[in-house]
């Protein structure tokens, strides 16, 4: 079990990781998507990546819900994941609709 200090330190190189990933997607594709396909893209996958959620009910301690639900799913079912499903999809439903609407901001009336 991991003590606290070394919670923190796998959360922020987690965090770390996710986070140049995230930019190392950006460059590739900036020069070969649309802007606001390259937005959605990113955000969903910033939202995949680095939505939290508990491992087991009544645990302190949080980890990546995909992470989350992949463990459950393979190893219990579909309704022990449900837990971390749902943060993921209210993350998702965020980003769809704040590029929608961001995307409404940029139209050109």
């Amino acid at each position: 079990m991991l003590d606290e200090s070394s919670y923190m330190t796998a959360i922020y190189v987690y965090i770390g990781a996710a986070c140049m990933a995230l930019l190392c997607l950006l460059w590739w594709l900036r020069r070969s998507w649309r802007p606001s396909w390259l937005a959605l893209f990113l955000l969903v996958s910033a939202a995949l990546l680095l939505t939290p959620a508990y491992p087991q009910p009544g645990v302190p301690t949080m980890a990546p819900a995909i992470v989350v639900a992949a463990f459950q799913m393979l190893t219990e079912g579909v309704e022990a994941a449900q837990h971390a499903l749902k943060p993921l999809g209210a993350m998702l439903v965020f980003c769809l609709l704040y590029t929608s609407d961001a995307a409404d901001d940029f139209a050109v009336v």
